[in-house]
């Protein structure tokens, strides 16, 4: 048990490093000639809001590609875990893009034991566009590291359509609970299983698992 825990936590450690890898690519990005004000900012931004979390979306991607090599995360090459990670921080990406927004628009106080984004000193609506840019460093990432790859339009389309669904689900969710205009007879096992289709499961266990089975 102790074996599996160290290895566990090996994985994600190494996970992590991943992160700041592309971390450092986007802030150096030179299609955008960062000063060192925004680059200060971009840097907080992403270090608050993207690695938070159990980051299990993230790694689901790692331990789907495991499986698909009938190979435990520990085991693939370099190259492998490498890619496979840089997928699992893309989805890390989009639910950090889902939440900042959705903590504005629900008008929320804290996420994950800490106060929202958008709540801290000097942010306040700049978060719009800090869920923006989150959604847009993801297609820079996918560029980067697969656009010479056969499958690297399928991960755009599978990318944008997961985007397309979160982004109804979220509407469903919000028009039902229009304040001022609460109506209860809305509410429905039929409506739930909607906003939880749409809004969650597809980025949470559809895209973890499908956007591995391009590479392979």
């Amino acid at each position: 048990m102790d074996v599996e825990n160290n290895r566990e936590e090996e994985i994600r450690e190494k996970f992590k490093k991943v992160y700041e890898q592309l971390k450092s690519e986007l802030l150096q990005d030179p299609s955008f000639e960062y000063c060192p004000l925004s680059q200060m900012w971009i840097q907080q931004m992403l270090d608050y809001n993207v690695p938070g979390g159990k980051m299990n979306r993230g790694l689901a991607v790692v331990e789907t590609y495991g499986f698909l090599k009938q190979a435990k995360p520990h085991e693939l090459s370099e190259n492998d875990f490498f890619l496979a990670s840089v997928l699992g921080w893309c989805i890390q990406w989009l639910v950090a893009c889902v939440l900042v927004l959705d903590d504005i628009l629900d008008d929320s106080y804290t996420r994950r034991g800490r106060t929202c984004w958008f709540r801290l000193p000097k942010v306040g609506m700049v978060a719009i566009n800090d869920g923006i840019l989150l959604w847009n460093h993801i297609n820079r990432i996918l560029k980067n590291h697969f656009r010479n790859q056969p499958y690297y339009v399928d991960l755009l389309d599978l990318f944008n359509e997961v985007e397309f669904q979160t982004a109804s689900g979220e509407m469903i969710d919000l028009i039902t609970a229009i304040e001022g205009s609460k109506d209860l007879s809305k509410f429905n096992l039929e409506l739930q299983q909607r906003i939880s289709r749409f809004k969650t499961a597809y980025g949470t266990f559809y895209l973890p698992v499908s956007r591995i089975l391009l590479p392979s």
